[in-house]
């Protein structure tokens, strides 16, 4: 026993008042701790998740811990206070029996505190054996149980727990960081499996293009259709089935069905939608294939874009492009291959009535309509002639590249076009152009070997340019294309009867038309190449596909492969052919051998058919004196000399012309000094 001193009645009185007050706040706390029990236990909890409950019990537990630590030191601070008290009443005795419940009270208290005090340290030294048996198991297992608590309850669960029993701020932000990482990556985890879906479908539709059978239809089927209006999206959707069908024909077509069925219905479909004459179609399908002439027919119902080209006499292209851009019109410069060249994108104005067309500033001319004079190259002081010159856009472009000098001969075969010819060069500047009306056949006989360079836009029958002039689509037939080849073939041989092959800056021409057809372009040329002395030479033009060397059947010169041609489906240009000629001699020769292996054969030819005609005469002459003495009627002496006369006389003329003729032929080319001398002699 500790024996203290007895205190004042004063502070006695004070600390039974204080001693009072603590245990009611003992008694309050209590109870808290009760309601705060009972709450943890609700009934709404899943009893049967043991991992999302030990969290809660850990935390209820260790807020017990402190509360029961705090009410402890109270308790202890109470006895002190109790232990005075009873010194005082062993004086008083009739009070002692209050202080003795007082005391019992109390002990009882603090038996039921250590009581879950201990059950609350066994807890947790099991919680702690469970998983860890070192000192930082108090630290690591609540931390994996959290994260197991976190994965395995719902976000409302979490936010439930947080407000109840006061999370970490700290847990708090790094959850939230989590959450929106797991935001983004379910972000892209969806994006991706849309992608494989989306993958699916179309491998599945290919599988299913590729392995489906298309049907062609049936000449009954195609009776039907006629009774009825077939709309145009079933008419496309069955061309491209059937492009589909030809490029992969071995494995897709239909059984007992040819390749030449599925053309013909190409072909008729073609024609249908897009309003061809079935020939036409047909005729373009031996010149590109099945899927080019789908591309080319479709171009071709499209309107190219809209050109103008400078006039350098009057302006610059930058100039022009300022002033026009001011007016609100949108363009660009036309393409890398032309100086002068503008694409008109958009106007709000119209471009052939602006101040600077009527100035003569710029002209209206398609891009492929430059390419010929490109390709021409006229220089300054030449003589050139424009066989087909209306409505002068070539004209006035070779008469821009040659600087108003020279000479520049615009003909045409009808005097009203020649009217737009005049206006358009007066507008544009041009001062070195003469205006004439001549047919172009004949052009060759007035000006043999007059002209430097020459540039011949044949008339065609417009299969290029079928976007500004849809009649041709049933207008033209093969027919009038042929007609077309006739003419053009006569006005060639004539530009080159003009041309001048000793021309020390030219003795060249270009042949164009606005055409895509074989017999219009390739074959034109390839009869020049055999009536006169010509070669092919390069256009100088870096864009544009190669002439045709061989067609159906036919097969042309390798030097036809230097022409060049436009598609409208490829350059987004008109239907253009372009052809470069150099002019050798004039001489004509038969055939396209060499000019030695020529002489060799013309001289073997003359003394054959000599030999021939003087065997055949001699043998006429010994039958009609074997027959005279036969005959039964006079014959007058006279009459029978001058016949024997002419004879010899007509023998003997055409033996020296033979002879004279061979001799030219077969004498080398460096003997010929020699054989003039000797004549001279003989003379």
């Amino acid at each position: 026993m500790v024996v203290r001193r007895a205190p004042t009645r004063r502070s006695t009185k004070n600390q039974k008042a204080t001693a009072a007050s603590t245990k009611k706040k003992i008694v309050k706390k209590k109870e808290e701790i009760e309601e705060d029990d009972t709450s943890s236990s609700s009934p709404d909890e899943d009893e049967s998740s043991s991992e999302e409950e030990q969290p809660v019990k850990k935390v209820v537990s260790r807020r017990t811990k402190v509360t029961k630590k705090a009410a402890a030191k109270e308790a202890s601070s109470s006895e002190e206070e109790s232990s005075s008290e009873e010194e005082e009443e062993q004086v008083k005795p009739a009070k002692k029996g209050k202080v003795v419940k007082k005391k019992n009270k109390d002990e009882s208290e603090e038996e039921s505190s250590s009581e879950e005090e201990s059950s609350g340290d066994e807890e947790d030294d099991d919680a702690k054996g469970e998983f860890f048996t070192d000192e930082n198991a108090a630290w690591l297992k609540p931390k994996e149980k959290k994260k197991k608590a976190q994965l395995m309850s719902s976000s409302d669960e979490d936010e439930g727990d947080d407000d109840e029993f006061g999370g970490n701020d700290d847990d708090d932000d790094d959850e939230e960081e989590l959450l929106e990482v797991e935001r983004q990556a379910r972000l892209v985890d969806a994006e991706m499996e849309a992608e494989a879906e989306e993958a699916e479908e179309e491998m599945r539709r290919t599988i299913a293009q590729h392995t489906s059978v298309f049907h062609l239809p049936t000449a009954e089927e195609l009776e039907e259709d006629e009774n009825r209006v077939v709309p145009p999206s079933e008419i496309r959707s069955r061309i491209d089935s059937i492009l589909e069908v030809l490029a992969d024909f071995k494995n897709r077509r239909e059984e007992g069905r040819s390749r030449t069925e599925y053309v013909d219905q190409l072909t008729s479909d073609l024609a249908e939608l897009h309003g061809y004459l079935p020939e036409l179609v047909e005729y373009f399908m031996t010149m590109f294939g099945p899927s080019e002439t789908v591309e080319f027919v479709d171009a071709s119902d499209k309107p190219r874009p809209l050109v103008v080209r400078t006039n350098t006499l009057k302006t610059r292209r930058k100039d022009l492009a300022s002033a026009l851009m001011k007016r609100g019109v949108q363009l660009d410069p036309l393409a890398p291959w032309s100086k002068v060249g503008l694409k008109i994108i958009e106007s709000p104005v119209p471009v052939g009535a602006t101040p600077e067309y009527l100035s003569g500033h710029y002209m209206l001319q398609s891009a492929a309509s430059m390419c010929p004079v490109m390709a021409l190259s006229p220089q300054p002081k030449e003589r050139v002639l424009d066989m087909s010159a209306a409505p002068g856009g070539k004209t006035s472009y070779i008469a821009q590249l040659m600087r108003n000098t020279g000479v520049v001969v615009a003909n045409d075969l009808k005097a009203e076009r020649q009217k737009a010819t005049v206006a358009n060069m007066h507008r544009l500047g041009v001062r070195n152009t003469v205006a004439c009306t001549h047919d172009g056949r004949k052009l060759g006989h007035k000006f043999k070997n007059s002209f430097d360079r020459i540039l011949l836009d044949a008339p065609c029958s417009g299969l290029g340019v079928i976007s500004r002039d849809p009649s041709v689509k049933v207008q033209r037939t093969i027919a009038d294309v042929k007609k077309t080849q006739h003419l053009q073939k006569e006005l060639l041989l004539a530009a080159i009867d003009a041309l001048n092959h000793k021309s020390k800056t030219g003795g060249v021409m270009v042949y164009s038309t606005c055409s895509v057809s074989v017999f219009e372009n390739e074959e034109v040329v390839n009869y020049a190449l055999q009536k006169r002395d010509i070669k092919i030479i390069d256009a100088g033009l870096d864009f544009g596909k190669p002439g045709f060397t061989r067609y159906q059947q036919k097969r042309f010169h390798p030097s036809v492969a230097l022409t060049k041609r436009f598609y409208p489906h490829v350059h987004n240009m008109d239907g253009f052919y372009v052809a470069k000629i150099q002019k050798l001699s004039n001489r004509r020769p038969e055939d396209s051998l060499p000019a030695e292996e020529q002489e060799e054969a013309a001289a073997s030819e003359v003394k054959e058919t000599s030999t021939e005609t003087d065997n055949k005469k001699d043998a006429e002459e010994d039958n009609d004196n074997d027959e005279k003495p036969k005959s039964k009627g006079r014959v007058d002496p006279k009459q029978q000399a001058k016949r024997k006369l002419k004879k010899r006389k007509g023998n003997v003329d055409e033996k020296k012309s033979k002879a004279k003729k061979s001799k030219v032929v077969s004498v080398p080319p460096t003997m010929g000094n020699q054989v003039s001398k000797k004549k001279q002699k003989m003379n």
